[in-house]
């Protein structure tokens, strides 16, 4: 049989180099993916909730109207007519100050009246019959127009001598007792308004594009634990206090059961602006690097950085502005550790559950 040298060199030679080759560089080896295996992170998604971007500030509470009720004649108090802490209407008498010459004053005034008007209708009969003559008869007109506006300013006076209330609302400690000689700047007893109070604070002046009526207030009292409290801004000062530089604001609040009392310390948020669809994502998602913000989003099973801008920071959460859309898978747990584009393998963690409505500050 003939043999073929050149063939069996070949086969021998392919044999050799299958021997030669490194272990596990067939397929399916473990380094058949040329690449590092996937590292394990936690994560969560980016939701949309509601962000309140508010403004802290303290103040006080004060009513809407208070006054110290003095008297606008002179004289001696012969009567009170109310007791301390009433709950009054507007118009309700108060005080009775001594008119007993008032009024004699008022009755000769009325005798001058009629005098007067007598006087002014003989004038005029008079005139009729030529007797008289036209100034007689503007003298009469005009003694007739005097004695009747004498009468009724003394008139006014002595209503006057009654003092009331110029508005309804709750009075205070009483000043005077009966007897007391009061004159016009005497002070009788303090009034003030009770529903609604006001709460009454200041903001720095940059804040002040941001301030306008109708935003919402919610704050608390010191003296009331465990109670929130919600007002309307109605007033904003156009005028930046000096020297703080700070804008005063106030916020009308209903007050049904009189707990609010004027003088109150109060720490409130104003909530200067209300984002109902806003991309928030937990706090422990956001990396800082070099004064920007960053978050690892997973796409399809690789961990990309993207920076994003932050909103509103409150314990647990963070809005993100800009960077990110809701439903964004984002990693919260072991980022430190993360390129971009590294491998992951992700971990679900529980996120937790939205405030009810109402809740917290």
């Amino acid at each position: 049989m003939t043999r073929h040298p050149t063939l069996f060199l070949l086969v021998f030679a392919a044999a050799c180099s299958k021997g030669d080759a490194p272990a596990g560089a067939g397929a399916g080896g473990p380094g058949a993916g040329g690449g590092p295996p996937a590292m394990l992170v936690e994560a969560a998604v980016a939701r949309v909730d509601t962000v309140v971007d508010a403004i802290a500030a303290t103040g006080e509470i004060e009513a809407v109207q208070s006054i110290r009720l003095r008297p606008e004649v002179d004289g001696r108090i012969t009567g009170i007519l109310f007791r301390e802490g009433d709950e009054v209407a507007q118009g309700t008498a108060l005080f009775k100050v001594d008119d007993a010459e008032l009024k004699a004053q008022v009755a000769r005034a009325e005798a001058d009246r009629d005098l007067a008007a007598q006087a002014l209708v003989r004038t005029r009969q008079l005139i009729a019959d030529k007797a008289s003559s036209q100034a007689d008869l503007e003298r009469a007109e005009a003694t007739a127009r005097s004695t009747q506006a004498q009468l009724d300013l003394l008139e006014l006076r002595l209503a006057r001598t009654t003092v009331r209330a110029p508005f309804g609302g709750v009075t205070g400690q009483r000043l005077v007792s009966l007897g007391d000689y009061v004159t016009s700047s005497t002070e009788l007893v303090s009034l003030q308004t009770v529903n609604p109070e006001r709460a009454a604070f200041q903001v720095p002046e940059r804040y002040a594009e941001r301030l306008r009526r109708g935003q919402q207030v919610a704050f608390r009292v010191a003296a009331l634990p465990g109670q929130e409290f919600i007002g309307t801004v109605d007033f904003v000062d156009p005028v930046v206090q000096l020297p703080g530089r700070t804008i005063t604001v106030k916020a009308l609040v209903p007050n049904p059961k009189r707990t609010l009392q004027a003088g109150m310390y109060v720490d409130l948020r104003l909530a200067a602006e209300v984002r109902p669809n806003a991309v928030v994502v937990p706090e422990e998602a956001i990396v800082p690097i070099q004064g920007a913000n960053f978050v690892f989003v997973v796409q399809d099973g690789k961990a990309s950085r993207r920076q994003v801008g932050l909103g509103i920071r409150t314990p647990g959460t963070t809005e993100i502005r800009s960077g990110l859309d809701a439903g964004d898978t984002v990693v919260v747990g072991g980022q430190e550790r993360l390129q971009d584009g590294m491998p992951v393998m992700v971990k679900p963690t529980e996120q937790p559950a939205a405030p009810a409505p109402g809740e917290g500050s």
